[in-house]
């Protein structure tokens, strides 16, 4: 009975093997995450050293973070996600490549963010529209 057990054992044990050397072979996960305080991004390496790196003030839950709060990320045991345990922030790595920060809500405020700031181009555009009779009125239709 006990060898009958063992052999069942072995066979799992195989077949789990098997099925992560597949794993590893056949798409490319991230084996290594750290922060870089110098120039505030995010670097992912990847197990065919493939490298991507984001601004850390991009993800939800990182944008007021401290460096020290920062530097503590890891990789979620998938590999497929960042953890930042004093942050309680978890962020999807899939997603962030495809340029998901956060949740729907936060996509639409670091769009709004982006879209209020302001630089001397913007400010010289304003007021020439401003000298103009500013933006022109959007015409209504009635049905």
């Amino acid at each position: 009975m006990i060898s009958k057990e063992i052999q069942v054992n072995q066979e799992l044990l195989n077949k789990l093997a098997k099925a992560r050397s597949h794993a590893e072979r056949s798409e490319p996960r991230a084996i290594k995450a750290f922060y870089e305080p110098n120039n505030q991004m995010v670097h992912i390496i990847f197990s065919n050293d493939a490298i991507f790196i984001f601004p850390a003030h991009l993800g939800q839950g990182l944008a007021e973070a401290l460096d020290e709060d920062l530097a503590q990320v890891e990789l979620t045991p998938s590999g497929e996600g960042l953890h930042w345990e004093t942050l309680d922030v978890d962020l999807s790595i899939p997603g962030l490549m495809s340029g998901l920060y956060g949740t729907k809500a936060w996509m639409q405020w670091l769009a709004k963010k982006g879209g209020s700031s302001t630089s001397t181009a913007k400010v010289s555009a304003s007021r020439r529209n401003g000298q103009k009779g500013g933006r022109p009125r959007t015409k209504t239709t009635t049905p």
